[in-house]
């Protein structure tokens, strides 16, 4: 395939348009800076960091905020539930500098979701609306937002989230191609990343399945998507993002 387009999200460019997603224990200053050093990442995604402990001062939230320019770009996400909160904790993730701001709206953890953030959000669509809103009030970079397919089979509502994110400023979003009930179970239904993409202007990040430099391309080629965002394949291969860009032409 042809060498894929930079990834723009709003002023910032991200080539190649490969993304290391936010993972909770995982994606901490140390694995983000293999994944950099080794090369062919285009922009790596922080732990995501819970608004109301930082807005309350956590001492081991506080502990997972630090990076390095050597990471940049760099993308901070925050979950919760309470616009008010997101507002707060977002002036606050601002200030220290990041490329990009992500919002969770796709986290199907039990212990996320009992607090009704996370996927939760997809189940209260109004809510989701005055987050991003309160969000983007308080953050001059790049803001996207990071949902699944829905709930569950029954309730999809992708494409309501994705319009809603973009009209409410959102610079891009990311769709993990599975419902919250799903967890990481099955296969990621990358059909619906195409049908979000067709329904959008902003850019669209694909997540799920990802676990080798064919996956990737064969996303990129079959959704049409803008970037890819790799998780728990750069767990098993950190080398991935280095292997994909030289499959893809982008050298690494």
């Amino acid at each position: 395939m042809l060498r894929p387009a930079p990834l723009r999200l709003g002023s910032l460019v991200v080539d190649p348009p490969l993304l290391l997603a936010p993972m909770a224990g995982i994606t901490d200053r140390d694995f983000r800076l293999i994944v950099r050093r080794i090369g062919g990442v285009g922009m790596v995604g922080m732990e995501f960091l819970p608004a109301k402990a930082l807005v309350n001062g956590d001492r081991r939230t506080q502990q997972l905020l630090h990076f390095v320019d050597e990471e940049r770009p760099l993308s901070m996400q925050i979950y919760g539930a309470d616009p008010d909160t997101l507002g707060a904790a977002a002036r606050q993730v601002a200030a220290l500098g990041p490329d990009a701001v992500d919002v969770n709206m796709g986290c199907p953890a039990n212990q996320v979701l009992k607090g009704c953030a996370g996927a939760a959000l997809m189940g209260d669509l109004d809510n989701a609306r005055r987050i991003v809103a309160a969000v983007r009030r308080e953050v001059r970079v790049p803001l996207t937002v990071k949902f699944r397919l829905g709930l569950d089979e029954r309730r999809m509502n992708y494409v309501e989230l994705g319009r809603i994110c973009e009209g409410e400023g959102a610079d891009g979003v990311v769709l993990h191609a599975r419902t919250a009930r799903q967890m990481f179970r099955g296969e990621a239904a990358w059909e619906h990343i195409a049908r979000l993409k067709q329904a959008l202007t902003i850019p669209v990040v694909g997540n799920g399945d990802v676990r080798t430099p064919e996956d990737a391309a064969r996303l990129l080629r079959e959704t049409g998507c803008d970037a890819v965002m790799i998780g728990r394949g750069a767990t098993r291969n950190p080398w991935i993002f280095r292997q994909t860009a030289a499959l893809l032409g982008c050298g690494a």
